[in-house]
């Protein structure tokens, strides 16, 4: 059987490294991969990118199943266009991607079938936001509607913060939101005390299988100071996900959910992720849908997987996850990114990075902004690498990855050494 998996970050990484163990699987296509799986002998990188010429690849090559990584192929309808042509292809269809693409449909979404979230309100018009913003007083959190690469929240602290996050989002827009069809909108949101985790599911339209949890280090410096980015690190297990947070999870925000969609004429398949505010009672509330699977969650989620991923993924496109029962390495997966200097603003590209440590049951190093100038690996955006390792506890595989980041070269490197830190406590 041939593969396809669509992307060229981590997470896309981490999918076809997973589904090149598969005995059934004969070649895992890559498009457009990266530096890293460029050099991957059991991984084959696809330059492409256009979703038309995609489909033309995957019905040439007759692949068996398509996977598709990031959100923007998702928000653009590329499961919609694969359908069509009767190529099996695992993702949320363009209506179901809103979730993650339009935070005010999610919202309105949540609203409509009692999902536990924050309370809000949507904008267009930034006088009106400002005005919220100064009845509601701070911490608030900003968000932009489109799609920000993981970047489109501001958690202000203050009211000046919060009155700049709004001037961004409706006018200069320096994180580059893609805006929906109705333009620049914020949601204002009322912060939510408490801890976050991710908690993913797959989906195959009606039945769910809960992915192994996850938590997420979303800031750039150590003990979670500094802006928000795309992902500094993640583990796994989250030892927050209780038997009891997990139980809730599912009831009042995953199932709902799923039947929400249904009821909607939406139904939905792929990875669902929710980003879930556990406070101190251990009550979940949604912070936000994600429609794809997390980056850096899928490089330790998949670190963990001892099933067959190519298996699943044909029952998650078969209509069968009912079938499914998902078997878990027991041990802690922590992943370390390695950014750019620069990130998460403007990132430096062109940096050659050396000191790449060989993979190991207990290590690989998956690859996310890279890629090969003149056979050199050099870096080509803002998160350039996550080191993944296991441990029999979350400290030991803490260790185990910063020993690796520390072996890797490249100028302006940096990275958090406190990834993990909320498990270790535990």
């Amino acid at each position: 059987m041939k593969v396809l998996v669509i992307g060229g970050g981590g997470r896309e990484h981490a999918l076809a490294w997973k589904l090149a163990q598969s005995e059934r699987v004969q070649t895992v296509y890559i498009a457009p991969g990266n530096g890293g799986t460029a050099r991957d002998p059991a991984l084959h990188n696809v330059a492409l990118t256009d979703p038309l010429a995609l489909a033309d690849f995957a019905a040439a090559e007759k692949v068996a199943l398509t996977v598709v990584g990031p959100e923007g192929p998702l928000a653009a309808g590329i499961v919609d266009l694969f359908r069509e042509r009767g190529l099996r292809i695992f993702g949320p269809t363009k209506a179901a991607a809103q979730l993650e693409s339009s935070k005010g449909y999610a919202k309105a979404f949540m609203q409509r079938h009692g999902i536990p979230t924050a309370r809000h309100a949507t904008f267009a018009d930034a006088a009106a936001a400002h005005a919220h913003v100064d009845r509601e007083g701070a911490p608030i959190v900003i968000k932009a509607d489109g799609l920000a690469a993981g970047k489109g929240v501001v958690v202000a602290t203050t009211l000046a913060e919060a009155h700049a996050a709004i001037d961004d989002m409706l006018g200069a827009n320096a994180l580059g939101v893609q805006h929906n069809a109705e333009g620049a909108r914020v949601v204002i949101e009322e912060f939510m005390a408490g801890e976050e985790a991710s908690f993913i599911v797959m989906c195959d339209g009606r039945h769910v299988v809960a992915l192994a949890t996850s938590q997420d280090h979303k800031r750039i410096g150590d003990g979670d100071t500094g802006p928000n980015t795309g992902g500094m690190g993640a583990y796994s297990p989250a030892p927050v996900v209780t038997p009891n947070v997990h139980a809730k999870a599912m009831h009042e925000i995953v199932l709902p959910t799923i039947a929400g969609m249904a009821k909607d004429g939406v139904p939905f398949t792929g990875f669902l992720y929710a980003g879930l505010m556990i406070d101190a009672q251990g009550q979940p509330r949604t912070v936000e849908f994600n429609c794809r699977l997390g980056d850096p969650e899928a490089e330790v989620i998949l670190m963990r997987l001892k099933s067959d991923l190519f298996e699943v993924l044909l029952h998650a496109t078969g209509g069968t996850l009912d079938q499914v029962e998902l078997q878990w390495d027991r041990r802690t997966a922590l992943g370390v990114v390695m950014a750019a200097q620069g990130y998460p603003g403007t990132p430096r590209k062109g940096d050659a990075i050396g000191g790449l440590p060989a993979a190991s049951g207990e290590l690989i190093v998956f690859h996310a902004a890279t890629a090969l100038a003149d056979d050199r690996l050099v870096t080509s955006g803002g998160r350039v690498l996550c080191v993944t390792a296991l441990g029999d506890s979350p400290r030991q595989a803490q260790q185990r990855a910063l020993g690796a980041v520390q072996q890797i070269r490249f100028d302006g490197a940096q990275w958090r050494n406190d990834i993990g830190h909320r498990a270790i406590k535990h």
